[in-house]
């Protein structure tokens, strides 16, 4: 892991390199996507499964009901109650995010009203193939269960034709009935703009790779997608003197075994600390099965910091602007309230990332890239449109309609102006 200390005089120069570097890696990864997004919008099914088959060794793209509930009874019963949890608190903590439609009557009896109206229609990217995640099957769709989605797609790649069972079960319980077994950019074309076996979407949400992720922006216009960037993961953790060291970098691994593209990075005024995370890491990657791609991911990504106030770790976290960030410190409470930039924020030695991404209740399908500056996770806010409703009464256009008729032939409107002149009552 790269080491960085904040005494130096060109620290910041070199962390904002660091950052742009793997903001490169990640755009560059993604330059081939266009030609299979033009591929599967000209030649639609044919095209999906020469990607299927090229990537994942699939030929399915709809799964058999009985293939389905096959794959469901061979899951574990342990698995299934940890989902139905997971659920319950997830459905629990979105549905109290639910907003209230505004109406409001002036003096004049103009009636203004502001409606939260959901979508018709959403498909959830649920990373899959030689990896699943049921976890994100339920961040993706609760939500869009509480805002009143009518209809949600699920689209998660199998492995040679199977799908994982615990995926599918999370499915189930979120009642998705269409599931397609299809991923990667060929299948965020696919409801993007529709085949003959796959009805188009009008938005597409969910986290993948560095492909997946520029396929969504590829295709936004045609389809909507969240207001942020859902790409590989990354975690921040600020530590002190009272920090485990063995929890620390079991946190850190957490983070890098997603991706080999992930970010972990560790801020610390204990440089002692810091040493003693080090060696931790080597020793707890020797059990992790996924060990090699956590391993790159910490060679090519980490960073570990020494930073000598609070200060400036408050304004570096807020120049990150990390997907998770831990405040695994004894008094996070005078740091949190000035860190502006983060997708969501654990606070003390218990709240550890990992429980984040399953059944705490928070969503963990976060912005990433540094997109937490300006945008937010996944909430029931993403599955709504708002729309204005406007009833003007007669006194309301008489009484407000020539300070409207002055502003638009000021600015040149004159069309404008005249459509308000020719309802207004004539004395």
């Amino acid at each position: 892991m790269k080491i960085l200390n904040s005494n130096s005089r060109n620290f910041d120069k070199l962390l904002e390199n660091l950052l742009l570097q793997r903001k490169k890696k990640i755009q560059s990864d993604a330059v081939s996507v266009s030609n299979i997004i033009k591929d599967v919008k000209k030649n639609g099914d044919k095209a999906l499964l020469k990607y299927e088959k090229r990537f994942n060794q699939n030929n399915i793209i709809i799964p058999s009901s009985k293939q389905i509930k096959k794959s469901i009874n061979s899951l574990d019963k342990k698995v299934k109650k940890a989902i139905d949890t997971a659920y319950n608190r997830i459905y629990k903590f979105h549905s109290l995010q639910k907003f209230k439609n505004i109406s409001y009557t002036d003096k004049l009896k103009n009636k203004l009203e502001y409606k939260y109206v959901p979508l018709e229609s959403v498909a959830i990217y649920v990373p899959g193939s030689t990896a699943s995640y049921p976890s994100s099957v339920l961040m993706n769709a609760i939500p869009a269960i509480v805002a009143g989605v009518k209809r949600i797609v699920m689209i998660n790649p199998g492995y040679k034709g199977k799908q994982n069972p615990a995926v599918l079960y999370a499915a189930k319980k979120c009642k998705i009935k269409e599931i397609y077994s299809i991923g990667g950019p060929s299948a965020i074309a696919a409801v993007s703009y529709g085949t003959k076996k796959i009805e188009k979407v009008h938005k597409i949400v969910g986290p993948g790779n560095a492909y997946v992720a520029a396929a969504k922006k590829e295709v936004f216009g045609v389809v909507g997608i969240e207001g942020m960037t859902a790409g590989p993961s990354e975690v921040t953790i600020v530590c002190d003197k009272f920090s485990n060291p063995e929890w620390i970098a079991s946190d850190l691994i957490g983070q890098a075994e997603h991706d080999i593209l992930a970010q972990c990075i560790l801020i610390s005024k204990d440089k002692n600390l810091l040493d003693k995370v080090k060696i931790e890491i080597t020793k707890q990657l020797k059990d992790i099965p996924r060990a090699s791609v956590a391993r790159g991911s910490l060679i090519k990504n980490g960073i570990l910091m020494y930073i000598s106030s609070d200060t400036k770790i408050i304004s570096t976290v807020n120049k990150i602007a990390p997907e998770h960030l831990e405040l695994n410190i004894k008094n996070y409470k005078s740091l949190v309230s000035k860190i502006k930039n983060s997708g969501s924020i654990c606070l003390g030695k218990y709240a550890v990332m990992a429980m984040t991404d399953y059944n705490v209740g928070s969503n963990h399908i976060l912005p990433t890239n540094g997109s937490a500056k300006y945008s937010s996770g996944i909430s029931v806010n993403e599955f709504y449109k708002r729309i204005s409703y406007i009833n003007l009464s007669k006194k309301g256009i008489e009484s407000l309609g020539p300070s409207v008729i002055t502003l638009a032939n000021y600015e040149g409107l004159v069309g404008h102006a005249q459509s308000v002149v020719k309802r207004i009552r004539r004395k």
